[in-house]
């Protein structure tokens, strides 16, 4: 295989792996609401939507490790903790959320069936991808992502074609911190560490290459995938704000049942009656290329943390995937829910992680690693507990701590807590010569 088909194959994997049922629903309901601010949101949007996670790839390519490196620095204790909990709710949130998300959108209109036999039938054939390790890169790559993105930019060529260019009223009142939020529940952050990992076992069974030359191949794919996500949630976001007047949206139904209806209703006014059709396949192909990317991370996961041991990769991958017939029971809207208070403790520490193992090293000690991440978890703690139980004790903690009323209280002393450390560094060395 020529150098441009691996980066082409690679880069196309990446996307698909990333691309799941959050990223095709959100973003058209996110233009909808913000309206004429479409553009700020989208900016918020694409900070933890695309240039994290991307950030991600990279600290990936510099690692060419598992998991387990990115939260090494921190203690070898702390990273297992860390590894076992990302592999957990990736399993318990986001794969089961593809299914059901296929189930609402693609599936029950058409044929009425019950979620039991759709997330059945699904995670079966999820299985049987994961099962058939080596051969995950090169048929997501080559086969499923050019159809997707195909589809996916005709309808929103067509969409903003036809459109009178004239958005909603926006009922954003923060829109750049709207986006950044509506980002996380794409779980793009957390799939970079996971799909990372994928992407790096692949290339290592599949090429035959030197450490530089992977890292340069990990790095481009994720620059490709990162603008193909860029120029996918820009379009869907701005189709969702101009087209947004043109779809009768009942604002009494649940916020996926919103999703899926302008999500159908812009398939249906850019390719005419047969985009019901198509976008059943889009999302059903969307959805499934996530789950498997999620369930191989997870197996391969386990399986090198037991003695590489290929029967453990096999009950993993079984085990992860009724998991997922169990939740994807549940409604689309019902798994966002549970996960944001999830989201609101793991994301910050997870976006620390890939930005520290990104810098230059000299720029990230283990002392660094260790007190930013405990500042970033300690400030993290009022948002979940915000979430789950409301008190004014806490909104009073919170009143205190910049941004912490769009849950980003983390941000600023994470950023003091590693300037005044590498000041520190850089003191005591500039004293000592």
């Amino acid at each position: 295989m020529n150098k441009t088909k691996e980066l082409l194959i690679t880069s196309f994997a990446m996307f698909s792996l990333f691309f799941g049922a959050g990223n095709l629903l959100l973003p058209p309901l996110l233009g909808y609401q913000a309206g004429e601010n479409w553009f700020w949101v989208t900016f918020g949007f694409i900070i933890t939507a695309v240039v994290i996670p991307i950030i991600g790839i990279y600290a990936h390519a510099k690692l060419q490790g598992t998991l387990y490196d990115f939260g090494k620095k921190v203690s070898p204790a702390f990273s297992y903790v860390y590894c076992v909990l990302i592999y957990f709710i990736v399993v318990a949130i986001p794969s089961p959320r593809t299914a059901a998300a296929t189930h609402e959108i693609a599936i029950h209109p058409n044929f009425g069936s019950s979620p039991l036999l759709t997330s059945s039938i699904y995670f079966a054939l999820v299985l049987v991808f994961v099962l058939n390790r080596s051969k995950v890169l090169n048929v997501i790559g080559k086969y499923l992502t050019p159809f997707i993105v195909a589809i996916l930019l005709l309808v929103i060529g067509i969409g903003l074609f036809t459109t009178d260019f004239t958005p909603n009223t926006s009922t954003v009142k923060a829109p750049i911190v709207n986006g950044i939020l509506e980002g996380y529940q794409t779980f793009d952050a957390i799939a970079a560490v996971v799909v990372g990992a994928v992407i790096i076992i692949s290339i290592n069974i599949n090429i035959k290459a030197s450490f530089q030359a992977k890292k340069e191949l990990i790095k481009n794919s994720g620059l490709i995938a990162g603008f193909g996500l860029f120029i996918i949630y820009a379009g869907l976001i701005s189709v969702g704000a101009y087209f947004g007047s043109d779809i009768d949206l009942n604002q009494n139904l649940s916020g996926d049942a919103q999703r899926a209806t302008l999500l159908r209703g812009i398939s249906i006014k850019a390719l005419g009656a047969f985009g019901n059709t198509v976008l059943s396949i889009v999302i059903a192909l969307a959805c499934f290329t996530t789950a498997v990317g999620i369930v191989t991370g997870t197996a391969d996961y386990f399986k090198g943390l037991i003695k590489n041991s290929q029967t453990v990769y096999v009950v993993t991958a079984v085990v992860a995937s009724v998991f997922g017939v169990v939740v994807g029971q549940l409604n689309f809207n019902s798994i966002i829910v549970i996960a944001l208070p999830v989201l609101l403790f793991i994301y910050p520490i997870t976006i620390v992680l890939i930005l520290l193992n990104a810098i230059p090293e000299k720029f990230a000690s283990k002392n660094v690693f260790r007190v930013v991440v405990l500042v970033t978890f300690i400030f993290s703690i009022p948002d979940v507990f915000l979430f789950l139980s409301p008190s004014e004790k806490i909104t009073e903690i919170m009143a205190n701590i910049p941004f912490a009323k769009h849950s980003l209280g983390w941000v600023l002393p994470a950023l003091i807590s590693f300037g005044l450390l590498n000041f520190k560094n850089f003191t005591t060395k500039a004293t000592s010569n």
